[in-house]
């Protein structure tokens, strides 16, 4: 159980901060999949992503608390985030009375709750559809998305997409871009080709071979010129998570001009949980901005 404004040291990619009531359970979970849950007092969201725990161990400094670290590259937004009820009933069997409704109290107000794999599987194939590329792949086409009638989707392993970089990839481009309302959060523009593909692209802030996550706090909507040129070092963002910066000696001011919104201030997310981490805009600031040289010639001539 996950809360925005949460009083603890959560950052669901990154760590999980829990009391020592629930040390045995996140114990038993090291190396297994979790799925976070917003509980119905910190809003609406219900089941929103899924992630795997790596390592538990005490909180330094603070006595009866503990730390679950999230294994890199493990955690994914869920495409749709996932009600609490369907057709009212609740998705969890320990939440569900023997009439189908839902309890109240108990398990219900648990932090961390153990999840039979049928309710995991069910779970995540809700929030992250295994025919996921396919809708993306087909999302514009004039025909839109259909499944032929009588067929069926080849039912995998839930877990097969969850490890699969492509499937990644398609789920992190759509939060990303849908985050920014399909705008480059550096120009400000929001282009769209002829068929009403958005043109703008998803970039990865702190790299997923540097340990970066597939949140979307470790994204920016670009355009593919920016992107090239973020990814590069040779544009990066300010400390104070908004001013863009501009490796001057290596980009023409011309090009600025052209490619950056007048202000030269990053255009962030209307959700505050989606804005970029402060963490990994200094990651990148540090490790790839003014450092980075290519031989490539420059995309604008």
């Amino acid at each position: 159980m996950h809360k925005a404004d949460s009083i603890y040291e959560d950052e669901p990619d990154v760590v999980y901060d829990f009391p020592r009531a629930y040390l045995k359970a996140m114990q038993e979970a090291v190396g297994d999949w979790i799925v976070y849950y917003e509980p119905a007092k910190a809003g609406p969201r219900g089941y929103f992503a899924v992630a795997k725990i790596a390592q538990v161990f005490p909180k330094p400094g603070v006595d009866g608390r503990f730390l679950a670290l999230i294994e890199p590259e493990s955690f994914l937004p869920f495409d749709v985030e996932v009600p609490r009820l369907v057709e009212g009933r609740p998705l969890e069997a320990a939440l569900t009375e023997e009439d189908g409704s839902a309890k109240r109290g108990g398990a219900v107000q648990l932090a961390v709750r153990r999840l039979p794999e049928a309710d995991f599987a069910r779970i995540v194939n809700l929030g992250l559809p295994q025919d996921l590329e396919q809708m993306e792949a087909t999302r514009y086409s004039p025909a839109g998305y259909e499944i032929a009638e009588g067929a069926q989707i080849f039912e995998r392993p839930v877990l097969e997409p969850l490890t699969r970089r492509p499937y990644r990839d398609v789920a992190f481009r759509r939060k990303v871009r849908e985050a920014y309302g399909y705008r480059c959060a550096m120009s400000g523009l929001m282009l769209r080709n002829g068929g009403g593909r958005p043109e703008v692209q998803a970039a990865h802030i702190r790299p997923v071979e540097n340990q970066g996550s597939d949140s979307v706090r470790n994204g920016l909507a670009l355009s593919g010129t920016l992107h090239w040129m973020f990814d590069r070092g040779l544009i990066s963002v300010a400390d104070d998570c908004e001013t863009i910066l501009v490796s001057h000696n290596k980009v023409p001011g011309d090009v600025v001009s052209r490619l950056l919104s007048p202000g030269g201030k990053l255009l962030k997310p209307e959700d505050p949980r989606n804005v970029p981490h402060p963490e990994n805009l200094r990651w990148h600031r540090e490790n790839v901005f003014g450092r980075v040289l290519t031989a490539e010639p420059a995309p604008w001539g």
